[in-house]
């Protein structure tokens, strides 16, 4: 049997993800940071994140660690690590996969452009 998912998208101040599941038992999810953008630096308690570069270039924080990230590359973020994207001269398009009890309020805020807390 065939079950057609319809992912949905979510506007945030840098730019905007899609989710295509939550908590089945993973959450997915393609973030898209603007250009010159970044992501809070921010940590999660009840999940571990897997990223993917789709395209573009920027620079991954992870855990006080900075990496300079490109397409092709794949980062692990450990449950309770800081950690943040932030997009060079291009959007960054990213495949983000969740695993642990998702929810868009198990963010701690340490650092963020947007005065988010």
């Amino acid at each position: 049997m065939i079950t057609k998912i319809q992912s949905f998208r979510v506007q945030r101040p840098w730019g905007y993800f899609l989710q295509f599941c939550e908590n089945t038992p993973v959450t997915v999810k393609i973030i898209v940071v603007n250009s010159g953008e970044m992501l809070s630096l921010q940590s999660h308690a009840k999940r571990e994140e897997f990223w993917r570069i789709i395209s573009g270039e920027g620079t991954a924080e992870i855990g006080g660690e900075r990496l300079n990230v490109k397409s092709g590359d794949e980062l692990t973020v450990p449950i309770g690590v800081k950690h943040r994207l932030a997009a060079g001269d291009t959007d960054l398009t990213v495949l983000e996969i969740s695993r642990g009890d998702f929810s868009e309020d198990d963010i701690t805020h340490y650092e963020d452009k947007y005065g988010r807390t």
